[in-house]
């Protein structure tokens, strides 16, 4: 039973072994490579999924995640809005792992052209990456909805109740809440990123979240790479897929010039 487990475990480190070393292949052959991600790659840095329910969040909440971030709940319920936010999604406290850092790296050294991020938590601009797309918004912007004043993180965190503006209208948070539309100027800058990459990678992300995951099909380039612990729709189409978490994955890869 040991030296089962035993070369099951030597087995799955060779594959991996094996994924990395193709992986670096990829990444030294070509110099447009664009990374598409999502929840997964944060979670290695400690911020946790804001959908997860547990016991006690059915004493603290009367109505699911979805509900709460949605522009109906925001509009008519803001003080509850607000008390879910800055429970759940105001995580000033998470550090860039290695899969930001090494995304950094490979912008700095030409390669990476764009990341795009479903994430909100401004976690891939700490790291130093500075094309970043996001689909979502950031929790780091906020403004007022009457005069458009911008208020920083602090401001929201540090407020109690729905914050208002020195003018007097409510400051909603620069995040795209469910049934608000994305940002055009966003979208139209990833679909070209996309359309123009030798490389996409996909990493820590179901792609169940629209429309999002659709700019996935302007992909025209000539290798595609999911690194994913879970499956997603494109594992199929994959040129490399690996299922190891993300973090862990791009430590391993030496950026030239390093």
């Amino acid at each position: 039973m040991q030296n089962r487990q035993a070369e099951q475990a030597e087995g799955k480190a060779k594959a991996m072994q094996n994924s990395i070393e193709k992986l670096q292949e990829i990444v030294d052959r070509y110099d447009n490579l664009v990374f598409f991600g999502g929840a997964g790659v944060s979670t290695e840095s400690g911020i946790p999924d804001f959908r997860s329910v547990d016991g006690l969040y059915n004493q603290k909440y009367d109505f699911p995640p979805e509900t709460i971030l949605s522009h109906t709940f925001f509009m008519r319920r803001p003080e509850e809005f607000y008390k879910f936010y800055r429970d759940k999604m105001l995580c000033d406290t998470a550090k860039p792992n290695g899969a930001h850092l090494k995304l950094a790296e490979l912008e700095k050294a030409g390669k990476l052209k764009a990341v795009i991020t479903q994430n909100i938590d401004n976690l891939h601009q700490m790291a130093g990456s500075r094309r970043v797309m996001e689909l979502h918004g950031s929790v780091y912007r906020n403004y007022c909805m009457k005069c458009g004043k911008f208020y920083d993180f602090s401001y929201i965190k540090n407020s109690t109740g729905v914050p208002h503006c020195e003018c007097g209208g409510i400051v909603k948070p620069d995040v795209v809440l469910y049934e608000e539309s994305l940002d055009q100027q966003t979208l139209t800058d990833s679909v070209r990123a996309i359309s123009q990459a030798q490389v996409l990678i996909i990493g820590g992300t179901s792609l169940a979240v629209y429309p999002a995951a659709s700019l996935i099909d302007y992909f025209r380039g000539e290798c595609l790479i999911v690194i994913n612990k879970a499956p997603t729709p494109r594992d199929r189409n994959a040129d490399l897929l690996i299922k190891e978490p993300i973090g862990q994955v791009f430590s391993q890869i030496k950026v030239k010039g390093e």
